[in-house]
């Protein structure tokens, strides 16, 4: 009877006999082959004699099968299946799963007592955070307080300075203790925990006091790592550790340093909000606007040259130049037809740097502008900047963020375009506004207004190094001028389309910093402030990061392959300091990277540059004159997938050495003494991370297909269509190119394949007509291929699309909050995909070896259990 009506609770078909009915079941509802199938059986019998099947429980757990082991019950049953339910049970009832509404019953002693500490929890922090919030006004409203405030008033300047100097120096000697005080294991745990418990507490509270107080324990962390590796951890009775251990020891150096200056650099952002022009348009200065050019393709610069005649800004006051470097007879007549200057020169000496002085000694505005040929402005983009220099009479330069409507490498490649901020994100949305608030903005060579009295004071733009643009702005700050920066994105261009491109232009980024570094170190000489030369500093120290990352990629090797003591000190000592200065770091960069880059990511990005960044600047160090400029291809395709060897080997190496390491650290732990066994855990642990590291970055190097030279852009505008018979309906436009648009219409089967439309868009009180063919259909989804457009029409639509003002305006809004550990979630899916592709595109030899180990990894992943929704009709336990 029992067997009988568990089968019935289980099983859809009632044939006679309980064997009978269970290989029915698994053989053909479930699919799997007659083997398992009798397998299945001979376990299920099992389970009948020894469960009670009928019990209010299993009868839960079976009428929810779908809903408990989601990753079971949509496929066939595998002969490993078993394993996966009772591991998946556990998880179950382990681990807290998400819940749909209610956790349970409110008659269970487990939902009460949630409920319970829940509410006094919630009252606690409520309290807790309205006496943060009240703790400056109670303080100013003391007594005390204002004594003081009246006794310090009443100071003279020598008394003052002594005040403050005793206020540092024990603000100093404070820190110096924490620091450098020795613990015991236990001191130093009670300390962690501390540190970490407060950085826990702080770290939700709005406004800048959690900031300020994460870098604070960050830095105190850090500092006391870094002071204990110098005391602590470096074996001087023996040559070859010593060696690794100074060279892992001058790594971590360079990077506390880097790490401590970008928390300076990053820790008030300004947020500055554009200034108003006045009223009358007869004081608002003329504006030369530069278009340089060298290589690129007519079809790149035509619509950066129309968004530019489209600007809001005095006709009269406004002219247009196009710096042809490549002296093409296309470009002229061009430049002719659509009623904007041309400019040309004898040579190409300096390459962009002397473009843009010669044309700087071709003409007279007040200010410049200056665009990459590739970078479209909207039309707001000098009402925007120029009210700033008419309020600073010494402001030199106004930069906007470069902004891209096309995936870089990493975005299209790993397929995260516009869900995950992209490499520059954070140097435009943080770095730059941090660097604002200490009067260090940088030139980033387009999307930026200058004085031209500033440019002409230095001498015009530098011509020294590679990287002009920040140069310039060095010696625009060394003359004492004064820089801006706005944070909206004021224009849109396009992103390297192959890896190998990006790496090329980082390279000349990274040896053109360097060798300003060299050629005019921040640190010396006159006219920067101290803060001006740490943010100067952090930017060219940054791209040094090339071998000290390999060497971070090496070092557990050193170990595991040679036996040397990298860090001469017991497991237990490594854990208490290393994870915490990790953790802390990893913390503060969430909170205050959080919307402009994810945990882990910077990672990844820096390996990816690491070994060809690596050594040009390092020749840059020591030859500073060496290197040329190269331009930044744009607007290519991509043919077809295909992997880049070339550009991946170092990272093919880096993975095979790792992957060497692990092999040997595995025979250690089954060899070796059992003194090292913590020693070798770490190690290991470190060559994991490293593996999956690298497999992002094998992953970026495989070229995913992009055969469109007009990239699509999304968008979400009000737009009317008309037909042939003159019928005319409302839409949305839901993306726009330059030879096509997406639009979304009110209801299906308005329009059929091939049908000649018209486009209705407007910009301000005007309305503009595109006509153009029917390209595809998708229920109420159509898109359009505009018709050849003259000259004033593709103007106007360029001037109706991308040249918008609110263009980009809501672009990152769409990013979510950074959560770390759903950021290590997406780094482990990479570095897997990375391998996964790796093995794909392997040649013969290695195709089977790779596609079996990649086979054998995900057969031990469908192990892992899953996190599950429990409704709130299904009780995580059962009513008793």
């Amino acid at each position: 009877m029992t067997a009988r009506r568990a089968i019935t609770l289980l099983l859809p078909t009632r044939t006679p006999g309980i064997l009978a009915t269970s290989y029915h079941y698994f053989r053909h509802v479930r699919q799997v082959s007659a083997v398992t199938a009798g397998f299945y059986c001979i376990v299920y019998l099992a389970a009948l004699g020894l469960l009670r099947l009928e019990s209010p429980a299993w009868q839960t757990v079976l009428r929810n099968e779908q809903t408990l082991f989601p990753h079971l019950t949509k496929r066939p049953l595998r002969v490993a299946d078993p394993l996966r339910y009772l591991l998946q049970a556990m998880w179950l009832l382990l681990v807290r799963q998400e819940q749909s509404e209610a956790e349970s019953a409110p008659s269970t002693w487990r939902y009460q007592w949630r409920q319970f500490s829940g509410r006094y929890l919630r009252r606690a922090q409520s309290t807790y955070l309205r006496a943060l919030t009240q703790l400056p006004k109670r303080i100013k409203s003391r007594a005390v307080t204002r004594r003081s405030a009246i006794y310090f008033r009443r100071m003279r300047p020598g008394q003052r300075r002594i005040l403050f100097g005793f206020l540092i120096s024990s603000t100093l000697a404070l820190a110096i203790l924490c620091v450098t005080e020795p613990f015991n294991w236990t001191g130093q745990f009670l300390f962690v925990v501390l540190l970490w418990s407060i950085a826990m507490m702080v770290r939700r509270i709005p406004g800048r006091f959690s900031t300020l107080m994460l870098i604070v324990l960050s830095v105190t962390v850090s500092c006391r790592y870094l002071w204990w590796r110098y005391t602590s951890t470096l074996n001087w009775d023996n040559g070859l550790d010593l060696v690794c251990g100074l060279i892992l020891l001058a790594a971590e150096t360079y990077s506390w340093i880097v790490l401590v200056i970008g928390y300076i650099q990053t820790i008030w952002p300004l947020n500055r909000q554009p200034a108003a022009l006045p009223a009358d348009t007869s004081q608002w200065p003329t504006v030369d606007l530069f278009i340089p050019t060298y290589s690129e393709d007519l079809n790149v610069v035509r619509p950066t040259v129309f968004a530019a005649m489209g600007l809001d800004w005095p006709k009269d006051k406004l002219r247009i130049y196009i710096l042809d470097d490549g002296k093409r007879p296309a470009f002229r007549a061009f430049a002719e037809e659509v009623g904007v200057n041309y400019l040309v020169r004898t040579d190409n000496r300096h390459a962009k740097a002397g473009n843009l002085n010669h044309a700087l000694g071709q003409t007279r505005g007040e200010l410049i502008a200056i665009f990459d040929c590739d970078h479209i402005p909207t039309r707001s983009f000098l009402q925007l900047t120029v009210g700033e220099f008419l309020q600073d009479p010494k402001l030199a330069l106004v930069q906007t963020p470069h902004h891209f409507f096309s995936p870089d490498p990493f975005e299209r490649n790993l397929g995260h375009f516009g869900a995950k901020p992209n490499e520059n994100t954070l140097f435009y949305g943080l770095i730059q506004n941090g660097n604002d608030t200490w009067n260090a903005a940088f030139f980033c060579g387009s999307c930026a207004v200058l004085r031209r009295t500033a440019v002409e004071s230095i001498g015009g733009f530098a011509v020294q190094t590679v990287t002009e643009d920040a140069h310039t702005s060095l010696r625009l700050h060394r003359k004492g001028w004064n820089s801006a920066y706005i944070r909206i994105p004021q224009a849109a261009g396009l992103a390297t389309e192959s890896l190998s491109a990006h790496v090329g232009q980082r390279i000349r980024w990274a040896r053109g910093m360097v060798q300003i570094f060299r050629l005019e170190n921040p640190l010396l000489g006159k006219g920067l402030s101290f803060f001006q030369r740490l943010c100067y500093l952090n930017a060219m120290m940054h791209f040094l990061s090339g071998l000290p990352r390999i060497i971070f990629l090496t070092a557990p090797l050193a170990f595991l392959l040679l036996h040397a003591y990298i860090l001469y000190a017991p497991t237990l000592a490594i854990l208490l300091y290393v994870l915490p200065h990790m953790i802390h770091v990893g913390l503060t960069n969430s909170h205050t990277q959080g919307r402009y880059r994810y945990t882990f990511w910077g990672e990844m990005y820096e390996t990816v540059l690491s070994w060809y960044i690596a050594r040009p600047t390092l020749v840059a160090l020591f030859f500073p004159h060496r290197g040329k400029f190269n331009v930044t291809a744009k607007g290519g395709l991509v043919e077809h997938d295909y992997f880049d060897w070339a550009i991946s080997r170092p990272y093919i190496v880096l993975a095979f050495m790792n992957f060497i390491g692990l092999v040997f650290g595995i025979w250690r732990l089954w060899t070796g003494p059992s003194d090292e066994i913590g020693t070798v855990l770490v190690s290991l642990s470190w060559v994991l991370y490293n593996l999956i590291i690298i497999g992002g970055a094998v992953g970026v190097a495989a070229e995913v297909r992009q055969v469109r030279r007009a990239h699509r852009v999304p968008t979400h505008l009000p737009a009317s269509i008309r037909l042939p018979d003159g019928h005319r309906y409302p839409c949305v436009l839901h993306d726009y190119a330059e030879g096509g648009a997406g639009i979304v219409l009110p209801q299906s089967g308005l329009v059929n394949q091939d049908m000649s439309v018209t486009l209705f868009l407007r910009r301000g009180q005007r309305e503009f007509a595109f006509s153009g063919k029917v390209l595809r259909i998708q229920d109420q989804a159509v898109g359009i291929r505009f018709d050849d457009m003259d000259v004033p029409t593709r103007l106007n639509f360029v001037q109706c699309t991308f040249a918008r003002a609110d263009s980009w305006l809501t672009w990152r809004n769409s990013f979510k909050r950074d959560r770390p550990l759903r950021s290590l979630n997406n780094l482990l899916e990479m570095g897997f995909r990375g391998y996964r592709r790796l093995a794909e595109y392997a040649p013969f030899p290695l195709r089977g070896p790779l596609r079996a180990a990649i086979s054998l990894l995900l057969w031990l992943l469908t192990f892992c259990p899953r996190t599950v929704v429990i409704p709130s009709s299904l009780p995580s336990r059962p009513p008793q």
